[in-house]
């Protein structure tokens, strides 16, 4: 069966029944290949003319579609074309699985492949029943230049689907696995996870961005962690990128932590070896991350970091409106309130009152680096968190939960802006901070551009700095 390919995805159309007798017929090898030359973004496989399918089934047709992964790393994978039963059904199969997605048509596949033409005025309807996914999916689409309104409630949802606005795009019953991310990355608290699967050997050097770990080091995380529950085995290729990554991070302050390895089939000296460079392990990610003592004192909540000390450059200083407009349109849209300009300066970080505040951080690298700093009043972050989960909460730990997916909006936007000027940035994860102190005596000696605004009376500062 060869694949239907049309702006760089490439869809398979199997029939009938799909299990694990039949499922190696809908998809050879070759065909695979020959579709993977065509230097597609994304393969899929169109559940559009398919009857049944089960668990066995899938899971061969996930397998061989891994395989284009070995010819070109970044290609995301996954499904298209199903109803409502289908997807509670994938749902169930693949919850768990990184690295697959699910587009409720291929249309919607196509939202978030490349486009060249101008998404601005293309409204796109966005509803999940997992909040962290509608905001992944409205992030997405804000960094593909559309302009996506997300709905709280399933409600919400059928109202806006049934009145008179149109809509460019309809998106529900879509999940985005790693989408095109070489390994599965997320921020819990203020420590990085990592997610990995597989036999870790010298490909780890090809796989792991270390581009971005690097800056992530930058905007000031120090505790990263990796998920090995799914890991086969390890061999000595893959101690030494654990031990040169250990050590590269050790002027940084940080901490590498390894959970859920189990050593049935890797050596035990692996282990006794990596402890010696500094990496610590645990059996459960939530004896980690539940262990408030251990979170603080290796910075996976509040700690001390380490920024550069390097001047802002013109091109940066050129492109301030952008990063301006990013910032205040997201926050008015997201808040139902105006933002008035108080002042503008290039100057030292200053904060005429640290209580009732919230911050977070986020860093961009490419064309042009740094790191984008805001500071919220506690009111704001309120609002913010009552938008993105349908509901008022005063819990320090759910705001900065908000605050680190408004940014992560926030600087998605930015980069979509940027790109209009032929601009290319990614961003690392957001950092939170509850007690602010921590982040400004940080960068208390460094210059940067500060914008004071307020939003009915309360101050919010932007400051950009590197």
């Amino acid at each position: 069966m060869r694949a239907v390919v049309k702006n760089s995805i490439g869809i398979f159309y199997p029939q009938g029944f799909i299990d694990g007798a039949n499922a190696r017929n809908f998809l050879a090898p070759a065909d695979i290949k020959a579709t993977t030359s065509l230097k597609i973004n994304m393969l899929l496989v169109s559940l559009k003319k398919v009857v049944f399918f089960n668990k066995n089934g899938m899971d061969i047709l996930i397998g061989l579609l891994g395989e284009c992964k070995k010819d070109n790393s970044s290609i995301s994978l996954g499904f298209c074309d199903y109803d409502d039963s289908k997807f509670t059904t994938m749902m169930k199969f693949f919850k768990d699985n990184y690295s697959i997605s699910l587009f409720r048509t291929a249309e919607v596949a196509g939202l978030f492949g490349p486009s060249t033409s101008d998404n601005k005025e293309k409204n796109i309807l966005v509803y999940s029943d997992d909040p962290s996914q509608r905001n992944a999916i409205t992030i997405e689409l804000h960094e593909h230049g559309y302009n996506p309104i997300s709905t709280l409630t399933r409600e919400e949802f059928n109202v806006k689907r049934q009145s008179e606005e149109t809509f460019y795009e309809i998106v529900n019953n879509t999940h985005l696995g790693l989408f095109g991310k070489k390994i599965g990355t997320r921020v819990v608290g203020n420590a990085i996870i990592y997610s990995i699967d597989g036999f870790l050997d010298a490909k780890m050097n090809d796989i792991f961005d270390m581009t971005y770990h690097h800056n992530s080091l930058s905007v000031g995380f120090t505790l990263f962690v990796f998920d090995m529950n799914k890991v086969i085995a390890m061999n000595v290729h893959g101690v030494n990128f654990f031990s040169h990554l250990a050590s590269a991070g050790a002027e940084f302050g940080a901490t590498i932590a390894i959970v859920g390895l189990s050593f049935d089939k890797t050596p035990r000296t692996f282990q006794e070896e990596l402890e010696d460079g500094g990496v610590i392990f645990f059996e459960k990610l939530e004896d980690l991350l539940d262990n408030k003592e251990i979170m603080d004192e290796l910075g996976g909540d509040e700690s001390s970091i380490k920024h550069s000390k390097k001047s802002l450059t013109k091109i940066i200083v050129n492109e301030l409106p952008n990063f301006i407009s990013a910032t205040v349109t997201t926050l008015e849209m997201m808040t139902s309130t105006k933002a008035v300009k108080e002042s503008a300066a290039v100057q030292k970080i200053a904060i005429d009152s640290t209580e009732d505040k919230l911050a977070s951080s986020i860093g961009f690298y490419g064309d042009i680096d740094g790191m984008m700093i805001l500071i919220f009043p506690r009111t704001i972050a309120k609002r913010a968190c009552e938008l993105l989960l349908g509901e008022v909460s005063d819990k320090t730990e759910e705001l900065l939960d908000t605050l680190a997916e408004f940014v992560n909006i926030i600087a998605g936007r930015l980069k979509s802006l940027l790109a209009e000027k032929r601009i290319a940035i990614n961003i690392t994860l957001p950092r939170t901070y509850e007690k602010i102190n921590t982040l400004i005596n940080s960068i208390s000696e460094q210059k940067g551009v500060q914008v004071n605004l307020t939003f009915k009376g309360e101050r919010f500062t932007f400051f950009l700095t590197r």
